[in-house]
């Protein structure tokens, strides 16, 4: 198994950085590799990546989720991965973003990028789009804020489309296209897509 833990700094609020990651359907926006999210439950996301050239599809779920604090999934199929996301405020307009992921890689290629860190580059390349995505955005696109525990919802929660919350189109805001952007999003060398890494997050 290959782990990988990175940091960015964000200039948002806590709960503004923490409500945007919970709009799993927005990842495409900002994490390469990622072609498609969709919401089944409130504790299950269907992800369609795209990594080196090798198209996969799998089910993830939410096992853990603190509002404004963290939240932590795991893959429900082959090959496995997990993870999870902390969130952490460092003054009232900037919010430390830390991913930790615990993947396994399933080829060759894989292998290769995992042992010369090139997940760990392709991690570091997503949060700095994940930072420029909600800086250039006035509110995030939508909102989920219930816990959940041991995969199970605690306390009152909606159905099915629960985790999107009240959205915001993004085609109103800031000139988003409905579509997600081609990647990489400018010419930083260091936010360029370069191997493949824990799909979700691939949440």
């Amino acid at each position: 198994m290959a782990t990988v833990q990175e940091s960015i700094n964000v200039n948002v609020p806590l709960s503004q950085a923490y409500n945007q990651w919970t709009q799993f359907e927005d990842f495409p926006h900002f994490m390469s590799g990622v072609d498609s999210v969709t919401q089944i439950d409130d504790t299950t996301v269907h992800f369609k990546t795209s990594i080196a050239g090798v198209k996969r599809e799998y089910d993830a779920a939410i096992m853990l989720q603190e509002p404004d604090n963290r939240i932590t999934w795991e893959s429900l199929d082959q090959p496995r991965n997990a993870g999870t996301v902390w969130f952490e405020a460092l003054a009232p307009t900037e919010t430390q973003v830390t991913v930790e992921l615990v993947w396994e890689p399933d080829s060759a290629a894989e292998n290769i990028g995992a042992a010369i860190g090139l997940d760990s580059r392709q991690v570091a390349a997503d949060l700095k789009r994940f930072k420029k995505f909600i800086e250039e955005r006035e509110v995030e696109t939508g909102a989920w804020r219930e816990s959940v525990r041991g995969g199970e919802v605690s306390g009152s929660a909606s159905s099915a489309s629960g985790m999107t919350g009240t959205t915001v189109p993004m085609e109103e805001e800031m000139g988003y296209a409905a579509e997600p952007t081609e990647r990489p999003v400018n010419t930083d060398p260091d936010m360029a897509p370069d191997a493949p890494y824990g799909r979700p997050t691939d949440r």
